[in-house]
């Protein structure tokens, strides 16, 4: 006697199979930003509808990054998530600065009682926002980042929120890093680029003047530097203007980064 197989129903399951992971969802933006300022404009809209849903009511969300010694609110949900996040900025201290710094996720229950930084939550509270949490993003080293989260009652951030957010960033920065790495090598192709075009056009220029005054290379870079110099101009831009004086064409270099 056949055995009478019942077949499983994966229609509810269906979105489930195509539906992309968050993780995907980031690393298709990372690929898709031009650079990582849009990807974090991206990933704080990302964030705030993740929150948002889990909790059932409207938080803000903005991201600090620390790269180049240099501390700044890089994107923001709304612009009044960029308004509240650089108040730390102000006051030199508060939760994301502080999860930033010390790798560990930090809430505000209420800015109103909170006593640890009491300028800064003395003035979030005033702007509305009575809970507060920072979350760190792991990056590569000489990168710092933290997500911060405002919302409008206090103890908003259940034990449960703070999990799922935490698990967001862990999501999260993995995406950042890489976006962060691509950055740096963009940073570094534009610098090659960019010193290819001045040793061009220094060269170009150096040897207009070694033609015109039958002199040697090193006179001709010296003629060009003391240009530079009397009139306080870089000496790139002294170049350029020489030949574009005698050729009516600015200089061009085949250098492709």
């Amino acid at each position: 006697m056949e055995e009478n197989r019942v077949e499983p129903d994966l229609s509810a399951n269906a979105n489930l199979a195509i539906e992309p992971s968050i993780t995907e969802v980031l690393q298709d933006l990372v690929i898709d930003s031009d650079d990582v300022a849009s990807f974090l404009e991206d990933l704080c809209h990302i964030a705030a509808e993740t929150v948002s849903s889990s909790m059932e009511a409207a938080v803000n969300c903005a991201v600090t990054l620390r790269r180049h010694r240099k501390t700044t609110t890089i994107a923001w949900s709304t612009p009044d998530a960029k308004i509240l996040d650089e108040v730390q900025h102000a006051y030199g201290e508060g939760p994301c600065l502080h999860a930033m710094h010390t790798g560990t996720t930090v809430l505000v229950s209420d800015t109103r009682t909170d006593t640890r930084w009491p300028e800064y939550c003395s003035a979030i509270a005033t702007a509305g926002q009575l809970s507060v949490l920072g979350v760190p993003l792991t990056l590569d080293e000489g990168a710092k980042a933290a997500l911060n989260v405002f919302a409008l009652d206090a103890d908003a951030f259940e034990p449960a929120i703070i999990h799922s957010t935490e698990l967001f960033a862990a999501q999260a920065e993995r995406a950042l890093r890489l976006a962060v790495r691509i950055a740096g090598k963009q940073e570094l192709a534009n610098d090659l680029r960019e010193a290819m075009k001045s040793r061009t056009a220094i060269d170009l220029a150096s040897g207009m003047i070694m033609a015109q005054n039958r002199c040697s290379q090193s006179e001709a870079f010296e003629m060009l530097s003391r240009a530079s110099s009397n009139r306080n101009v870089k000496l790139r831009v002294v170049a350029e203007e020489m030949i574009e004086r005698l050729t009516n064409a600015s200089p061009t270099s085949h250098f492709e980064g």
